[in-house]
C-alpha cells in the first residue's frame, strides 16, 4: 500500500511517500520559508535529488509543486494518482472531538475549520494540505492524526486551568498539547535506545514551533504548549509565556485592539519580535558578528527551556533523560550548549565535542559519567503518521 504523508507546519511542508507495511520511503523532501521570495523545495528518492529555490507565497502552491514532482514523467516515482490509497495529514489541533486518526470528510473538515482560531498558524495549513490533497488525489482515503492525541493521558491537575471549572465543564477549555506526534515518536525511539522500564524523559522538539513534554514511562503527563499552540517556549514568531496583565494593558491602556494584540502574540512576537529574524539561522550568523540583541533572544530562549526542564523533573520526581529534536533540536550545537550549560545539579553533563554535529540519527552528547543522558533523536512525524494511517485502514 503507498501512503503519501503531508505534515503542513506554519511555514513549512515536509512530505514522504511510504511503502506500507514495509514504512520503505519511496521519496520525500521539503519545502521550507513558506511565504518568502527566496523559498526552498527540495525532493529525493532512490535516482533524483532536486533542491530549488523560488518564491512560494503559500502552502497551496507549495504542495502543488510536491504533488507536480511526483507525477512528472521524468523524475516523478508515480505514473497515476490511483497508485495511492491514502494521504495522511498532520492536524494541529484537535480540540476535544478529535482524539484518534480519523478518516477526513466533509463533517471532520468543518470541525477542523472550527478550530482554526486556536491554531491560526497551523489548522488552516493543514486544512489547505487536505483540500489540495483532495483535488489531486479524489480517490485516496485522507487520513487525519492529530498533534493533541498524545497528551490525553495528561491528568487533571496538569491540564486544568484555575478559572470557573463551567470553562472545562461546558466549554472544554484546558490544555490540550500539540507536537503530539513528534513527542510520541521520539519518546518512544529514546525509550527503547535507554532499556529503562520505567523512564523519566524531557522531548525538547524545537522548531518554528517549539515545545517541551513530560514523558513518564512512556505516558505525557505535562506539555508546554496549552489551550492553543502559543505558551511555553519562545518560538519562531510566537511569544510563549507571558503576563496576561500585559493582554488588558495593551488593549486599555495602550489602545491597541484585541485582533492587533493576537496578531502581535502569534506573528509579531518571540524570537522575530526580538530581532527582526524568525529563523534561528539568521539569528546565530547575526550573534556571531556581534549583535548584542540576538545574543540576548538566544539567551532568553535557552533560559526559557532550562526553566520548564526543571520544573518537569520536579514533576517526574528524577530525569533519565532530554531529547532534544526537530529542525533547531537536531542541528543547532550552539542552542543545544546553552540549554545544558550550568545544568549539572539535574545530573546534566554536555560533551561539547559530541555536541558538534548536525545528527541524522540517534546520538547520544552527554559526557560519559553525566547521570542524565542527553539524545539527539530526529523525529518522523511522517513515519508515524503513516504507521498510525495504515493501522486504521488496513
Amino acid at each position: 500500500m503507498k501512503i503519501l504523508v503531508i505534515n503542513s507546519g506554519s511555514s513549512s511542508i515536509k512530505y514522504q511517500l511510504f511503502r506500507m507495511p514495509e514504512e520503505e520511503v519511496i521519496c520525500s523532501g521539503l519545502v521550507e520559508r513558506i511565504g518568502s521570495k527566496d523559498a526552498e523545495i527540495h525532493y529525493k528518492s532512490n535516482q533524483t535529488k532536486i533542491d530549488e529555490v523560488v518564491e512560494i507565497p503559500n502552502h497551496t502552491i507549495g504542495l502543488e509543486k510536491v504533488v507536480n514532482f511526483l507525477l512528472d514523467e521524468k523524475i516523478g516515482v508515480i505514473k497515476s494518482t490511483s497508485e495511492i490509497e491514502a494521504v495522511g495529514h498532520r492536524v494541529v489541533h484537535g480540540g476535544s472531538t478529535f482524539s484518534n486518526t480519523t478518516i477526513i470528510n466533509q463533517e471532520v473538515k468543518d470541525k477542523i475549520k472550527k478550530l482554526f482560531s486556536l491554531a491560526p498558524q497551523h489548522n488552516p495549513a493543514n486544512y489547505e494540505g487536505i483540500v489540495v490533497a483532495e483535488s489531486f488525489f479524489p480517490n485516496a482515503k485522507q487520513i487525519g492524526v492529530f498533534d493533541t492525541a498524545f497528551h490525553q493521558t495528561i491528568p487533571v491537575e496538569a491540564y486544568k486551568y484555575a478559572i470557573p471549572t463551567k470553562f472545562l465543564v461546558e466549554d472544554n477549555i484546558r490544555l490540550y498539547g500539540f507536537h503530539g506526534t513528534s513527542h510520541k515518536y521520539v519518546s518512544e525511539k529514546a525509550m527503547e535506545h535507554l532499556g529503562i522500564e520505567n523512564s523519566k524523559i524531557i522531548t525538547i522538539h524545537l522548531g518554528n514551533g517549539c515545545s517541551m513534554t513530560a514523558v513518564k514511562n512512556g505516558k505525557s503527563i505535562d506539555h508546554s504548549l496549552g489551550f492553543a499552540p502559543i505558551t511555553g517556549l519562545i518560538m519562531g514568531t510566537r511569544s510563549g509565556d507571558i503576563d496576561h496583565a500585559i493582554i488588558f494593558h495593551l488593549v486599555n491602556n495602550l489602545g491597541y485592539s484585541l485582533d492587533e494584540v493576537n496578531n502581535m502574540l502569534q506573528n509579531e512576537s518571540g524570537m522575530f519580535g526580538l530581532t527582526g529574524y524568525s529563523d534561528l539561522r539568521d539569528i546565530e550568523s547575526e550573534a556571531e558578528k556581534g549583535n548584542q540583541q540576538c545574543q540576548l533572544a538566544l539567551d532568553m530562549n535557552a533560559y526559557r527551556i532550562k526553566k520548564y526542564i526543571g520544573s518537569y523533573a520536579a514533576a517526574m520526581n528524577g530525569l533519565d533523560a532530554i531529547v532534544f529534536t526537530a529542525g533547531i533540536g537536531e542541528n543547532s550545537s550552539f542552542i543545544r550548549k546553552l540549554v545544558c550549560a550550568n545544568m549539572d545539579y539535574f545530573g546534566i553533563e554536555l560533551d561539547e565535542e559530541k555536541n558538534d554535529t548536525r545528527a541524522k540519527e540517534l546520538t547520544e552528547i552527554h559526557k560519559n559519567n553525566s547521570k542524565t543522558k542527553i539524545l539527539i533523536v530526529p523525529t518522523n512525524e511522517e513515519v508515524e503518521i503513516a504507521k498510525q494511517s495504515f493501522e486504521l485502514i488496513k
